[in-house]
């Protein structure tokens, strides 16, 4: 739903009141055109929002979400390939979809109606989360929707609205234990700004025990540019698209103040090392953070590399030959960082594509990027490879590992 965002406060139906229904793919398996998590919206008089498949399914789930409205009941749509029957509604790429189906605004006060007008009143960088419960039985009456407003910081325990959701299907909550290790799995999603579908029952979506979508977005990732120069210059407005809030930052005011860096969200004169520390003594470096380094002086260089290998960030990258990473290793263990601390450096920086220009230059570096960011990464061109191409990402690192969640990465956005 979250993708939805930007379009939302536009949409009629919902912000009119008007019966509509939201189908939401909440399985995903194989190669598939769109995650976890997307919705598609279908009112009435059969006006859509959004897209499931590009173009797939589309047509079998709008007929399925005017049922829905219809009879008022919420349902679960598989979604595959058949090779026996090519007028069948199914994915073209080989990959399976359950698409959960629910009609909202049937009844005064629907909890999901009022979620997806508190959405359109975000904006598509604010963070945000909608937890939904996914329940399919003929008498559960709806899902239940909750908006977070600040997911990172929410505490399960501390909201109604969210222990109600994730109360067992009669009501009662379950055991202590099981109910704490959901609201705990729950939280781990909400600080990752991840989306999955956490399985309360544990033995699928089509039983008794409901399931809850979780889709949490939390505020843009940084990506911190060091050095005004021609590749600064290219790097600025490609890694927009890609979600990054891009602060450039040089230490020379008549380099740093060139219109050419007005793609970046903020432009910084100082020097580079003082501002790291600063920004992380201020908590504005997390683990999310990308910091390239581009200036080609040791004497900026070498202090930001040693400021920057002592943080938890997502990417260190520094651009050169590799004469000059060799340089760079060396000053690094003189002044006293470890040898497994220096290999986490991705220098010299970005992928081998052969880049020559300062844009072909920002396309190799954004590839390590996204390549770095994602474990299931082979770095080979696809046809190389085999089996699925659209690999889920892994829970956090730091967070416990949810059962029966399937996640996706996102964004991290």
């Amino acid at each position: 739903m979250l993708d939805l965002i930007p379009s939302l406060g536009t949409w009629a139906p919902a912000l009119a009141g008007q019966p509509f229904a939201v189908a939401t793919i909440v399985r995903a398996s194989g190669s598939v055109p769109r995650p976890v998590g997307t919705s598609m919206l279908v009112s009435a008089d059969g006006a859509i929002l959004g897209s499931l498949s590009g173009g797939c399914v589309e047509g079998a789930v709008v007929a399925a979400a005017l049922e829905a409205m219809d009879d008022g009941a919420t349902r679960l749509e598989a979604f595959g390939f058949s090779s026996d029957d090519a007028f069948a509604a199914g994915l073209t790429c080989g990959g399976e979809l359950e698409v959960h189906i629910e009609p909202a605004n049937r009844n005064r006060g629907c909890a999901l109606g009022e979620a997806v007008r508190q959405l359109a009143g975000y904006g598509p960088d604010e963070p945000v989360a909608l937890v939904r419960r996914l329940d399919v039985r003929p008498d559960a009456g709806g899902s239940g929707a909750v908006v977070l407003p600040d997911p990172g910081a929410i505490k399960a325990a501390g909201h109604r609205g969210l222990a109600t959701l994730l109360e067992s299907s009669d009501g009662t909550g379950g055991s202590e234990p099981t109910w704490r290790a959901s609201a705990a799995q729950l939280e781990s999603m909400l600080r990752a700004g991840t989306t999955g579908v956490l399985d309360l029952g544990g033995a699928g979506l089509c039983t008794s025990d409901a399931a809850v979508l979780v889709e949490a977005r939390l505020a843009p990732p940084r990506l911190l540019v060091f050095g005004a120069n021609d590749f600064s210059a290219a790097l600025l407005p490609a890694a927009k698209p890609l979600g990054y809030l891009v602060t450039l930052l040089d230490a020379r005011p008549a380099f740093a103040s060139q219109a050419r860096f007005s793609a970046a969200d903020e432009v910084v004169t100082a020097w580079p090392h003082q501002y790291l520390a600063a920004e992380a003594a201020a908590g504005r470096v997390d683990s999310r953070t990308v910091i390239c380094v581009l200036t080609h002086d040791p004497k900026f260089d070498i202090p930001l590399l040693e400021a920057a290998l002592t943080l938890d960030v997502a990417f260190i990258g520094a651009l050169g030959s590799r004469r000059s990473h060799a340089q760079r290793v060396g000053a690094l263990l003189d002044r006293g960082i470890l040898p497994g601390r220096i290999a986490q450096l991705h220098s010299p920086l970005g992928l081998d594509l052969g880049a020559a220009t300062p844009a072909e230059v920002a396309v190799s570096v954004l590839a390590e990027v996204i390549a770095a960011r994602n474990p299931a990464a082979s770095h080979q061109p696809l046809r190389e490879t085999s089996g699925p191409i659209h690999q889920p990402a892994a829970p956090p690192a730091t967070a416990p590992a949810p059962t029966n969640v399937l996640q996706q990465e996102i964004a991290w956005t």
